[in-house]
């Protein structure tokens, strides 16, 4: 299959993203310049209004929708070549929001530089937004017609945690035979085949004040129980499984004459299996304190499950190779500690590609950039994937 596809379309494909760069990174930037911070609902209408308009001028797109979510923004859904007797599909995937706050674009404005564009939020991920509706007007230019319907989903609350995004990724799923990530892609290119589940929990010491000079036998540390809660937590961690725990902000205590009657640690958990997440929340709901007068108090969960390297995985990885290689490609894959939309997908048992998005580099940071010369390339293994799976 993937022979047939690269002798009959392959070139024309990656003929079509060379022609047509210059629409893509025009889009890009428009979509770059109007800011789209997690939460700012005028900015994500604004990225969502681009966006609706770039899809109904493809010919090949049967339905747009805008889900709006009050005084948050809009996610976006567009279905493709759906001649409504499919039910299974393939799911493009993305997000609209940054991580970046509104201003970010005048102080870092767009800029081009030996090949490498830099913009607040062009990485992650809007320059993959404008690939993703480039490839398909594509296939629909090329009269090419992907092996089951596409749904586009662009949700809006990636950045924050995808708190309204999450059943929408999930349902859509649900009904996917394959899904393709267009978060960024690591470095040199590489796929993401396994991604890291996240959990976040806040530990909360109710101890007993006391004047720290006169009576401090009467008082009950907070602040000494947390951190003897935060050595126990060290010893949860099990590195070579890949399970990390960190303590990342602590609070407590009133001043330095009392003894502590509040302290308070925010926690962030990462696993690369659903059981070492069981294990890890089990023994944290199970935090006995070392001072039988003070209380321990755990809340919070799991907040992304693992994108685990199943064999599902692996097959679509192994098809997104042969074809990266018949475009004189050598498609790497890796596995990061950082969860996407991706992670809700494959919990659905879907088969999940992650980082499909344009090379470069920067993600989050000052120095955020794509490599305009592997526009086309990935252009061309997006749009193909469409075709053979």
């Amino acid at each position: 299959m993937v022979f047939d596809l690269t002798r009959l379309t392959l070139s024309a494909l990656r003929s079509h993203f060379e022609r047509r760069q210059g629409a893509v990174l025009e889009l890009t930037r428009k979509l770059v310049e109007c800011e789209s911070p997690s939460g700012d609902a005028e900015g994500s209408r604004r990225v969502v209004e681009l966006l609706e308009a770039e899809a109904r001028r493809i010919d090949a797109v049967t339905r747009v929708e805008r889900i709006a979510i009050p005084d948050y923004g809009e996610h976006l859904r567009v279905r493709v070549f759906d001649d409504g007797n499919e039910t299974r599909t393939t799911l493009l995937l993305g997000h609209t929001d940054t991580v970046h706050p509104r201003g970010s674009i005048k102080e870092r404005p767009w800029r081009e530089d030996d090949g490498r564009i830099y913009a607040p939020g062009i990485f992650d991920m809007k320059a993959n937004c404008a690939l993703a509706f480039e490839s398909l007007r594509a296939l629909d230019a090329l009269s090419l017609k992907p092996s089951r319907p596409v749904v586009l989903l662009f949700t809006c609350d990636e950045e924050a945690g995808s708190a309204t995004g999450r059943k929408l990724v999930e349902k859509e799923a649900t009904r996917a035979a394959s899904v393709l990530v267009l978060e960024p892609s690591a470095p040199s290119g590489r796929v993401k085949t396994a991604r890291k589940g996240t959990a976040l929990y806040t530990m909360e010491i109710y101890g007993r004040a006391a004047h720290a000079g006169l009576e401090p036998e009467r008082g009950a540390s907070a602040v000494l129980e947390l951190a003897r809660q935060m050595i126990r937590l060290s010893e949860l961690q099990d590195l070579s499984c890949g399970t990390t725990i960190n303590v990342g902000c602590i609070e407590g205590g009133t001043a330095s004459n009392v003894v502590a009657a509040y302290a308070r640690a925010e926690i962030d958990v990462r696993f690369s299996t659903t059981p070492e997440a069981e294990r890890v929340d089990n023994e944290l709901r199970g935090a006995t304190p070392f001072d039988d007068r003070v209380r321990v108090v755990v809340a919070g969960g799991v907040n992304r499950p693992p994108l685990e390297h199943t064999d599902g995985v692996v097959k679509l990885y192994e098809k997104a190779r042969s074809i990266a290689a018949l475009l004189d490609v050598d498609l790497g894959e890796t596995s990061v500690g950082g969860a996407s939309d991706g992670n809700f997908a494959a919990a659905m048992c879907a088969s999940v590609l992650d980082g499909l998005g344009i090379e470069g580099g920067g993600a989050h940071s000052e120095h955020e950039h794509i490599l305009t010369n592997r526009i086309p390339e990935r252009g061309a293994l997006v749009a193909g994937l469409l075709i053979v799976e």
